[in-house]
């Protein structure tokens, strides 16, 4: 899965570990969920960290939602669940990798 580099500008808060927001460990660098976007930092900048195409989480026979013990992290207009590494979202019967 690639990820799209799209700048998050006029981005004047600064994340790490205590600045209030949920970490998100997503492959080499750590996401921040922020105002329905996931933020990464990036050569000085952030960027929206999101999936450039559709990625289905194949053999997922776990079903998300509200009591399922998986953190929830609101991601635009829908919410993400975090598993296993990967951020979780169901599309069309199945979950998609964000």
């Amino acid at each position: 899965m690639t990820t799209a580099h799209m700048e998050h500008t006029a981005h004047e808060h600064a994340h790490g570990p205590n600045c209030g927001h949920t970490a998100v460990e997503h492959g080499d660098h750590v996401d921040y969920a922020h105002d329905g976007h996931l933020h990464r930092e990036h050569d000085g900048h952030y960027d929206e960290c999101e999936p450039s195409g559709h990625v289905e989480h194949a053999g997922h026979d776990h079903v998300h939602g509200p009591d399922c013990g998986h953190e929830a992290v609101q991601h635009g207009d829908h919410v993400d669940y975090l598993h296993d590494g990967h951020r979780h979202a169901a599309h069309n019967g199945h979950y998609d990798d964000h």
